[in-house]
């Protein structure tokens, strides 16, 4: 590499990844402190439901599969996952499930694209991010249906096996982590770099409701919800009252 690709490749892979994350995680803090009225997905279900309701499921279930496939094929310990499956086992497995899911996913994300641009009224309302983060989210996609089919050249799972230590890499603040991905198929790394473009715009856009979807997780653990009656609650003033008094 000339000393101008070397920088960029190690800014890049190595310093932009915890630009992007400090910004996800700070930024995603800072707007529901200080703008919580915008923490929403500005819903237009009123308008072509049925074509609402198929790209929304088609998405968001292979969406779901797509980032936890990521979060546990990536992040899982050597250690652990090798006990279960070779990284060819693997690879193969992961160009199955994520193959599939992706194509789910890019398909209801193709429908909900057309049926925002397609319908004035809905279009009327649509802020140009909107429909930027749609299409970043698309290309997203289709770079990782290109790497499934990029990885048919690496069956022998050693091109999964450098990614994933670099992904770790990240994780556990190797020194030099970027290297690994240098020789890496040019749509390895553009999916890497669009990957964390992403995180750095989430808390700028309408995505950040993400983060209300996985807090629901905590109505399954809070106490119950005590309802009384306006005469109970009556009741309960005038007690509070008594011992005040």
């Amino acid at each position: 590499m000339t000393s101008s690709a070397s920088f960029l490749h190690e800014f890049t892979f190595g310093l932009y990844p915890y630009i992007a994350l400090s910004v996800f995680f700070l930024g995603s803090l800072a707007r529901f402190e200080e703008s919580q009225y915008t923490w929403k997905s500005d819903s237009s279900q009123l308008l072509r439901r049925r074509q609402l309701r198929l790209g929304s499921n088609l998405f968001h279930f292979g969406i779901l599969v797509v980032f936890f496939g990521h979060l546990f094929g990536f992040l899982l310990p050597e250690s652990i996952s090798e006990h279960f499956m070779t990284p060819a086992q693997h690879l193969w497995l992961s160009m199955a499930g994520g193959g599939v899911a992706g194509l789910v996913s890019l398909a209801g994300l193709t429908i909900l694209i057309h049926r925002r641009i397609a319908e004035p009224r809905i279009d009327a309302i649509t802020r140009k991010w909107d429909i930027a983060i749609a299409v970043i989210l698309w290309v997203q996609l289709a770079l990782g249906m290109w790497t499934v089919y990029a990885a048919t050249d690496h069956l022998d799972g050693s091109m999964f096996v450098r990614l994933v230590a670099y992904v770790q890499g990240i994780v556990l603040f190797r020194a030099h982590n970027a290297d690994l991905l240098i020789g890496v198929p040019w749509v390895y790394r553009a999916h890497i770099a669009l990957g964390l473009t992403i995180f750095l715009v989430f808390p700028f856009t309408r995505m950040v409701h993400i983060w209300s979807g996985f807090a629901t997780v905590y109505y399954l653990i809070r106490p119950a919800q005590i309802v009384r009656t306006r005469r109970v609650q009556r009741q309960v003033a005038r007690s509070q009252g008594r011992r005040a008094a």
